[in-house]
């Protein structure tokens, strides 16, 4: 019958003298047999909810927002709260101290990584590396092997970066005696800390610990730490809501491309420098910053962190508050699940590599900066960073299309971070685990690529996709205990 209503001069054609138009749902296949006997095909990129999956299907119907059930109104008003703290969110930056005075929790032979639980034996080649690098630089022993011995033996703690309400790019590992960002959301009075930046080349969130990273890491603690306190106190908080803003509309998205941050934080907190430190310190904290433009990295990352703990603990709420990667698992954590990673196995990011590599040398995607995507930064904003990707692979129409696919999968536009190549539109803000799951559209990170071998560093960027299995996992969990547990 297909072939004669394709026919326009066809009896049965008579009845459509346009000839056929078909709409195909789903499977490709479909589209051939009409398309064979002439006819126009529209395929239409769909796929079942929940993967197919009918019970978390079912469970996924029950928790979209229909006011007239309990259950669904529940879940909406918890995402309107979620929501509104991360929209009213107020990141100043406010202090630098060594983290053992102003991190919660950290124990006196405890190291802080990035992403989800790991223990020794499970590490990556990077965060081995800087294990060993943060062993040595707290004198925790003298060589190498000596440190690896504590690592592996127990005599040492390892928790989550997340845990602690910091993050660290990277390996992201965090000892006691490094300094630390602070960060005060002055919206809802909770507080987030970050590592200081390195800078790039042979350093430890790449898993590198030789003399000249452990000099660099003890003048960042010894000098550039206390001379930014220094400069805080005498300016008073630096807005980072503020200079992200103003930065996304210089170029930047806040993850990999920070020149225009940098450079804003550098020229704001010069005045004060000059004036509370030495004309040499002064001097050399300047250099420092202005050889660094990835220095505002962990800045954002703090920022993002103080908004999304804001936004967490919300019971109902599908909300995701943290994305991280140790290297060897991506982890998800949702408002409304409390203190539960869901992770999957972590993928190589797909990119451009730089000479002499390629991706049989990289390392499973790695580190807390996915922090900035779960707030609409980084690969949320790449439509305001056009320069960004030609780094990671693709062009600038592909920034505008992943800015735009991940307003699909997010319940707000956060008015405060507009995009001048969207007519100022917001960052698409606040990842649904509800929407993730429903479409199959999964976040985007745009994110650097470490060598899998401690100390080699970054040998690439690209793009990395969250795995679906993660928010799959966190509706199941969202779904029991709202009591619409899987039967």
């Amino acid at each position: 019958m297909s072939a004669e209503l394709a026919r326009p001069d066809g009896e049965a054609g008579a009845l459509f003298p346009g000839g056929v138009r078909a709409l195909n749902v789903g499977v490709a296949e479909f589209s051939v047999a009409p398309r064979a006997h002439g006819a126009g095909v529209v395929a239409l990129d769909w796929r079942p909810p929940a993967g197919g999956d009918r019970e978390l299907g079912l469970v996924l119907a029950r928790l979209e927002d229909d006011l007239d059930d309990p259950v669904g109104a529940r879940v909406a008003a918890a995402n309107r709260l979620a929501v509104e703290r991360l929209l009213a969110a107020r990141p100043l930056l406010v202090d630098v101290q060594p983290a053992a005075l102003v991190v919660p929790g950290l124990g006196a032979r405890t190291l802080l990584h990035a992403g989800p639980p790991i223990e020794w034996s499970r590490m990556c080649g990077p965060m081995r590396g800087a294990v060993i690098g943060a062993v040595l630089y707290e004198g925790w022993a003298a060589t190498a092997e000596a440190a690896e011995r504590l690592a592996r033996d127990g005599s040492i703690g390892f928790t989550p970066c997340h845990h602690h309400g910091a993050v660290g790019p990277m390996a992201g590992i965090l000892s006691p005696s490094m300094p630390v960002a602070i960060v005060d959301n002055a919206a809802a009075g909770n507080r987030a800390f970050a590592t200081l930046n390195e800078g790039l080349g042979k350093v430890l969130r790449f898993g590198a610990y030789g003399a000249d990273v452990l000099d660099r890491l003890r003048w960042m603690a010894g000098t550039l730490a206390p001379a930014l306190a220094r400069a805080l106190a005498a300016r008073g908080p630096v807005d980072l809501r503020s200079l992200t803003a103003q930065a996304l509309l210089m170029g930047d998205e806040c993850h990999n491309r920070n020149v225009a941050a940098t450079s804003l934080f550098a020229r704001l907190l010069a005045p004060a420098l000059v004036r509370t430190s030495p004309p040499d310190t002064a001097a050399a904290v300047l250099d420092f910053l202005g050889a660094n433009d990835h220095f505002y990295l962990n800045l954002s990352m703090a920022a993002c962190k103080s908004a999304l703990d804001a936004a967490h603990g919300i019971a109902g709420a599908t909300v995701v508050t943290a994305m991280a990667r140790n290297g060897v698992e991506f982890g998800i954590r949702v408002s409304g699940a409390g203190e539960r990673w869901f992770t999957a196995p972590a993928l190589v990011p797909d990119g451009l590599y730089f000479p002499g590599h390629g991706p049989a040398e990289a390392n499973p995607d790695l580190g807390d900066s996915a922090i900035t995507e779960t707030m609409g930064l980084g690969g949320f904003a790449m439509a305001a960073a056009p320069a960004i990707v030609r780094f990671v692979g693709g062009s600038p129409e592909d920034g505008l299309a992943h800015t735009r696919e991940m307003a699909t999968i997010t319940l707000a536009r956060n008015a405060g971070y507009g995009i001048p190549a969207l007519g100022f539109a917001g960052t698409p803000t606040g990842i649904d685990c509800r929407r993730v799951v429903d479409s199959g559209v999964v976040p985007v990170i745009n994110t650097g690529i470490a060598h899998r071998d401690a100390g080699v560093g970054q040998i690439g960027a690209g793009i990395a996709r969250a795995p679906l299995p993660c928010f799959a996992a966190a509706l199941a969990e969202l779904g029991r205990r709202l009591g619409l547990e899987k039967r």
